[in-house]
């Protein structure tokens, strides 16, 4: 069901040429009271954008196969579970860009965790019934339950430090597999950025500062844990993956360092929106990789 999202999961780059600097750095910053103007425009806002990719899911994608009653499936033994952490990053980030939005329109903390927070959890959810629906798909308790684990990372960090101490990223990197099946995998970049197990990692990183806060280190320095995996044609080991790759899939963990663009101090709100936005991403590092076969140490490793 991830991979479907991916005609769907929007990049947004809003133009205000008709700002100056100073009034789209003043636009973006954050209320500090209630501004009922900018909470509206934003429950308004996630709810067309919500309700139209669910239309669009309906029509584009579903609409392609057959009907069937809610059944579910158990799909957490696919792709080493790289599709379940697909669903906790996902869910992650959108209650983050849930809460953000709610607190730059001055809504309270808890509004923010409420109504913000669970962004991720009942939109993947609801997605999640769609596929329920469908003869092709169904139901994934495994995918409702990293979608909760994503929501709970994030407002579980704020009832207990009031910041995100830990955060989750992606990062990806093509692979030869992608070719021996195109159809799973992706034709292109963009496809087999969303499709491709093999390339993708998903990074807990870890902010050192916030947890030795009397200590010298920088406040943009992180370390980070990541997981992936490899060997991977289709969603469950078969005869042709073997005959094709010559390998057996396997897991990989990373140990690098990272940065958090958000703890990078400037006064402009500008800046602070697009550090935001990019702190997604783990930046490319010398990373130690351990698997099944050895420990080996990339460069730079993304």
């Amino acid at each position: 069901m991830f991979v479907k999202l991916k005609y769907f999961l929007p990049f947004l780059f809003i133009s205000y040429g008709s700002f100056s600097q100073s009034k789209l750095n003043l636009f973006l910053t954050p209320s500090d009271t209630l501004n009922k103007p900018r909470r509206n425009s934003v429950v308004i806002s996630e709810a067309a954008l919500a309700s139209i990719t669910l239309i669009g899911l309906n029509q584009l994608w579903y609409a392609d196969y057959e009907k069937s009653a809610l059944h579910a499936i158990n799909d957490n033994n696919e792709w080493l579970q790289l599709d379940k952490f697909g669903h906790v990053f996902s869910s992650y980030q959108l209650g983050k860009f849930g809460a953000d939005a709610l607190q730059w329109s001055g809504v309270n903390k808890k509004g923010q965790l409420i109504y913000g927070g669970t962004l991720g959890f009942v939109f993947l959810s609801t997605v999640e019934i769609f596929d329920g629906y469908s003869e092709e798909w169904g139901f994934s308790w495994g995918d409702v339950a990293a979608n909760g684990l994503g929501t709970g990372l994030y407002i579980g960090q704020e009832l207990l430090w009031n910041e995100q101490r830990i955060s989750l990223k992606f990062s990806f990197h093509q692979t030869k597999y992608a070719s021996q099946n195109p159809e799973k995998l992706g034709n292109g970049f963009q496809e087999q950025l969303l499709k491709d197990y093999n390339g993708q990692t998903y990074w807990l990183s870890v902010n050192l500062k916030s947890f030795f806060n009397e200590s010298k280190l920088p406040s943009w320095l992180n370390i980070a844990f990541g997981y992936g995996a490899e060997g991977m044609l289709s969603g469950v080991k078969d005869i042709d993956n073997q005959l094709l790759t010559n390998t057996n899939r396997y897991r990989q963990y990373y140990l690098s360092f990272d940065v958090n663009l958000e703890n990078i101090k400037t006064n402009s709100h500008v800046l602070k929106t697009v550090l935001s936005i990019f702190n997604t991403i783990k930046v490319p590092f010398p990373a130690l990789e351990f698997t099944q076969k050895g420990c080996v140490f990339h460069l730079l490793y993304y």
